[in-house]
């Protein structure tokens, strides 16, 4: 998922919405979603830097104390099957001499985690763990809460490097680092989530495999873009789907009826926020992203603009979906008002990059170079 662009939530973008302008009107009038949010977003700014330091200190533990590292890249690369995300066995012990600074590493974890995504979902995981551990009457754990947190931080982290190995785009010059950190942010991950209990670690390895099945479709469908169709698109979502929705269902500790209502609306404001994503990053690239709804759309239309006009109604039908898990909450839900604002924020985000691409009027340029 791209980051999340700061500047669309100053003031003057949010008053160019009609949502931007509910969010003005609730921070106007300090709703409670507003107060709510505002209060984990302020603890999330205080606790990123904190967080940031232990993410580097374990993951230099990990990195010493590794007796065969070449193994460990084997292991990684035949679960997420693919050999191009590893280092040769030539390149290991100079990488890894490297990472053992404690200064290198944390520069490296720092590039990974500035996403704006990663720092926006920080408060959301907060929020959900502290609502269940209301509803099920939970003892306030604290370390407990923060490994569950981490570890989903962590892992949903984990797509930033690899992202970047596949697609070359970005920080060209570590990506060698990069390929020696994956193995064991992954293993911190799962070590964070474990604390959770069984259940919860089951539930993480399943969205992490349905994860895995998205990034293939999507690799797969970049290969031949017009072997797109709809089914294809719902598999490739899966990515946004698995990562968000497993993460809302994990901060219940996998329990129903909570964790299921968490997973549906997280799962399927996920998927909005992708549709926005997809526009965002067409703006950026100055062509259709392959795959993408957008794609899939003008393929079916012959026309552009159509693609991107049916994309803003499929973001606004998974909102619609994540709005109606709002309403299976229990009755006087502790933080019902929270998420209401929460998904406020996705439809400002989705409406905002629309009317951006609208200005633009790029039309022309797009369809230039849609693949034929």
């Amino acid at each position: 998922m791209s980051s999340k662009d700061e500047s669309i939530f100053s003031k003057e973008a949010l008053l160019s919405t009609k949502p931007g302008k509910d969010i003005v009107k609730q921070a106007l009038f300090k709703s409670k979603g507003y107060r709510l949010f505002d209060k984990y977003k302020k603890e999330a700014e205080e606790e990123f830097p904190k967080f940031t330091k232990r993410f580097a200190e374990d993951l230099l533990r990990e990195i010493k104390s590794d007796p065969n590292p070449f193994e460990t890249q084997e292991k990684f690369a035949k679960e997420v099957g693919s050999i191009e995300i590893i280092l040769q066995k030539s390149q290991i012990d100079e990488v890894r001499k490297r990472l053992e600074n404690y200064d290198t590493l944390l520069d490296r974890v720092s590039r990974i985690l500035n996403s704006n995504f990663v720092k926006m979902t920080f408060p959301v995981f907060s929020a959900l763990y502290d609502a269940s551990t209301q509803y099920f009457g939970d003892d306030n754990d604290t370390k407990k809460k923060t490994d569950i947190i981490d570890g989903h931080i962590i892992a949903i982290d984990l797509s930033e490097p690899m992202d970047r190995i596949m697609d070359k785009d970005e920080d060209v010059e570590f990506l060698d680092d990069y390929k020696l950190m994956n193995p064991y942010i992954l293993k911190l991950a799962r070590d964070k989530i474990s604390v959770g209990g069984k259940e919860v670690l089951e539930e993480f390895e399943r969205g992490f495999k349905d994860a895995r099945v998205g990034q293939y479709i999507d690799f797969k469908l970049k290969m031949n873009p017009k072997s797109i169709s709809e089914e294809e698109m719902i598999q490739c979502y899966k990515k946004y789907r698995a990562v968000m929705g497993t993460a809302g269902k994990n901060m219940t500790l996998s329990r129903f009826p909570l964790g299921e209502i968490f997973y549906l609306g997280m799962a399927k404001a996920a998927e909005s926020v992708g549709c926005g994503n997809e526009i965002e990053d067409s703006i950026k690239n100055k062509f259709v992203k392959v795959p993408s709804w957008p794609l899939y759309y003008t393929f079916l239309t012959g026309d552009v603009q159509k693609g991107f006009d049916f994309t803003m109604k499929k973001s606004d039908i998974y909102l619609g979906e994540a709005r109606l898990a709002l309403e299976l909450l229990p009755e006087n839900f502790s933080h019902k008002d929270f998420l209401e604002f929460l998904f406020l924020t996705v439809e400002h985000y989705n409406m905002y990059w629309f009317n951006q691409l609208s200005k633009e009027k790029m039309w022309k340029e797009f369809q230039s170079k849609i693949p034929k």
